[in-house]
């Protein structure tokens, strides 16, 4: 059986980590490549650095700090937040980044996905995607984008399906709901994406306790966890959120 990743989340606005509650009253939290190499040590299994404001400001992602956060950490990590083109997806893994997270790029244009998968491969390509629950949508969950700006009228788990049929090789669901909010990720929309794709499934936004992240795997069918708020702060440790979920049966890599 593959083991459960635990993913670091790095949000980085003017080369800062920051941390808010769904998207707001954000806090400056430190340097992202001390971060990077902190987690790293730690036992993370990968990381995940989002440009915040990128899209929203229509501006690329710092090339540099991802060389710089290559040159330190040796784990798998992936970028997103302004990434508009092919090129942009090429220069980040030139960088040193082994995925590229899409988003707001994908909605407006899907066969961004398609053409990053047959360039770099689909395990390169992971779709991003901050649903809010909403009465208009079948599944009872709608896209939003531009860092929840924007609401799109789509359907959250047509949408994933229709992504991993393009190519993306993971999906990300971030819960706009749940986000920074430490009361648990959002079980019902993660389980329905988990169950409506076949490729492996990240829940993001919410996590207040190891028990959170045991909760993602056996009930929502995550393939991995995203924490932020609950390790920047010191909270818990990389190594007791693993080893709470080893208690109880879920498969991790230890330390």
């Amino acid at each position: 059986m593959l083991t459960k990743r635990i993913i670091p989340c790095l949000d980085v606005r003017a080369g800062r980590v920051t941390k808010g509650v769904k998207f707001k009253n954000n806090v400056d939290l430190g340097d992202p490549v001390e971060m990077a190499v902190r987690y790293s040590e730690e036992g993370a299994d990968e990381l995940v650095f989002y440009d915040i404001t990128a899209s929203a400001e229509r501006r690329p992602i710092d090339i540099g700090m991802v060389e710089a956060v290559a040159a330190s950490v040796h784990i798998p990590f992936a970028v997103g937040g302004g990434i508009s083109c092919l090129a942009d997806m090429e220069r980040v893994i030139l960088a040193g980044a082994e995925k590229v997270s899409v988003n707001s790029l994908a909605v407006r244009d899907p066969s961004i996905i398609a053409e990053g998968a047959r360039a770099f491969g689909r395990q390169c390509i992971v779709l991003g995607m901050d649903p809010v629950r909403s009465e208009r949508c079948p599944s009872g969950y709608e896209i939003t984008t531009r860092g929840f700006r924007e609401f799109t009228g789509m359907d959250a788990v047509e949408w994933a399906k229709k992504a991993a049929d393009l190519g993306a090789g993971e999906i990300v669901v971030n819960s706009v709901d749940a986000d920074g909010t430490k009361q648990g990720f959002e079980l019902t929309v993660t389980r329905l994406i988990a169950e409506a794709v076949g490729v492996p499934v990240v829940a993001s936004g919410g996590a207040g306790c190891p028990d959170h992240v045991v909760e993602a795997f056996l009930a929502a069918k995550a393939d991995a966890a995203i924490v932020a708020g609950i390790i920047h702060s010191r909270e818990y440790t990389i190594a007791q959120i693993k080893a709470r979920m080893a208690e109880r049966g879920v498969p991790v890599r230890l330390a």
